[in-house]
């Protein structure tokens, strides 16, 4: 179990070398991804380049950085986040990175989602617990379509801090900063809560903990168990077009299940009553992440990894090559994600996997592609080329809110469920063109029963939105709209699939 504790530390795992020759050696590779520029000769892969250190980004132009007025009350927050536990293990990061080397060659798929922006003001048990519960459903339903493991990452547990494209917000004739998540400043418009707080770190580590701690009980403690299938539903789904589809699907896992015990099959092995579940943040808090970073004691080579998350992604507006996001990423062994627009030139970005993974280690990097439908047909084919044609291994995963949002005549930032699955449908339709594998999904959305996205089954409309709208940032996804989404990818992983499944039938019968 990936969030089971330090336990995990001392799990035997296999070298960096023996799992890349591992991932060499796995057939359809070679079809997608040429090898020849790999490094893997390596003595150890996992090695970082000599002149890395924990600070070598404050060498570097950093952006998004909050400017705190007492310079040095934020260094007294620092240090005591050095002292502090990690949040995450080593070993934890490790096992979700063979995971993602999986979803790279198309035998397994990310399903990344959670809160755009983490509130102080809405943590509370009771919605860490709706959205693990959405996640776990969508889990279903997607291992049902595509047969294949489906990986859950959590954006929880540290997804506070936001990127913003102005650093200033005026109202009324007043100029104030931006509010920059709840890590750094409130979202009350006034000249104090705007004043960025370096004891609001402590406040995040803190939620981060409590987080995780009852992710960890819920996945390991029997609430995860694939028994529990049949109750997993939230009570404003139960009586929906999604929520009676979810109901079917989970009668015949009940059944599937019964048929393995009466078979003979035991149905309380560990892989039947937990499930693994990792957490992500976008890496934006520079000086905040530098204090949770970690040398691992327990392999050898001085490697470091990021313990306030398993994944981290660098963003959009943080990825510059010469940058100190970059700087820092290159240097921490956790699983990394690069965010991706239509602005992405097909050589910056083969420059930028080459700079973050030098060894081309199978699991380290995932892109995650956030462009728009039409865009994404334009676009994606030429970075998939690049990144083909340089021989990199990487998961491709889709982002299709970002790309998607518009503002609604009440002035509220909204999304369109129509728009969000076309994006996903062009994002299926691109690696079917180009032989490549569709890897994974990254979503912002709750298991609250908001009203943020227009569309979707339940149809919210522009009207609606003011009804149940909470989101601090950008526009969510509720539970209906998002199992709604799961079926639609469901449906796309299953015909894939069953094509692959006929294909190889087809050779069989030719030899």
């Amino acid at each position: 179990m990936a969030l089971a504790g330090a336990s995990n530390l001392t799990a035997p795992f296999p070298t960096p070398k023996s799992q890349f020759k591992k991932l060499q050696n796995k057939p359809r590779i070679f079809a997608i991804h040429s090898l020849e520029k790999s490094n893997s000769s390596s003595s150890n892969p996992l090695k970082i380049s000599s002149n890395w250190s924990l600070d070598s980004w404050k060498t570097k132009k950093a952006l998004q950085i909050p400017a705190y007025n007492d310079k040095q009350e934020l260094e007294d927050v620092l240090k005591q986040l050095e002292r502090f536990p990690p949040l995450v293990f080593a070993g934890e990061a490790r096992k979700l990175e063979e995971r993602l080397a999986d979803a790279a060659v198309g035998k397994a798929f990310l399903l990344q989602g959670g809160d755009c922006a983490e509130s102080f003001k809405e943590f509370g048990a009771n919605n860490i617990r709706d959205t693990f519960r959405v996640l776990l459903q969508m889990g279903v339903v997607l291992t049902f379509g595509a047969q294949m493991p489906i990986i859950k990452v959590g954006r929880m547990a540290g997804q506070f801090a936001k990127p913003r494209s102005d650093p200033f917000e005026t109202k009324d004739g007043v100029t104030l900063p931006s509010y920059q998540g709840d890590n750094i400043n409130s979202d009350a418009f006034d000249e104090k809560s705007r004043r960025p707080d370096p004891q609001r770190l402590l406040t995040a580590y803190a939620q981060s903990a409590s987080t995780l701690n009852l992710l960890r009980a819920f996945a390991v403690g029997g609430y995860a168990a694939i028994q529990r299938v049949t109750k997993w539903n939230l009570d404003f789904v139960e009586n929906s077009e999604q929520g009676d589809k979810y109901k079917e699907l989970a009668q015949r896992v009940d059944e599937a299940l019964g048929f393995m015990a009466a078979a003979g099959l035991t149905v309380d092995h560990p892989i039947m009553t937990t499930t693994e579940f990792y957490t992500s943040h976008e890496c934006l808090h520079l000086p905040y992440e530098q204090s949770l970073t970690r040398e691992d004691s327990t392999m050898d080579g001085g490697l470091f990894y990021d313990c306030s998350a398993h994944m981290l992604w660098v963003g959009e507006r943080t990825r510059q090559l010469e940058g100190a996001h970059v700087e820092f990423l290159r240097g921490v062994a956790n699983p990394l994600g690069i965010k991706v627009s239509d602005k992405m030139d097909p050589a910056e970005l083969v420059k930028l996997c080459e700079i973050l993974n030098p060894h081309n280690r199978p699991g380290r990097l995932t892109i995650i592609v956030r462009m728009g439908a039409d865009k994404m047909r334009v676009k994606l084919p030429h970075l998939i080329r690049a990144v083909r044609q340089a021989g990199l291994i990487v998961t491709w995963v889709s982002d299709p809110m970002h790309g998607n949002t518009i503002k609604a005549p009440c002035g509220l930032k909204t999304r369109s469920f129509d728009a969000i699955r076309a994006e996903l449908r062009a994002f299926f339709d691109v690696h079917d063109q180009e032989g490549s594998y569709p890897g994974g999904v990254h979503l912002e959305m709750t298991g609250q029963n908001v009203t943020e996205c227009v569309g979707g089954s339940k149809n919210v409309t522009f009207d609606d939105l003011e009804s149940r709208y909470h989101t601090h940032c950008d526009p969510r996804l509720n539970a209906s709209q998002s199992l709604e989404l799961a079926f639609a990818i469901s449906e796309r992983l299953r015909k894939k699939r069953l094509r692959r499944s006929a294909n190889q039938t087809v050779l069989q019968s030719q030899n």
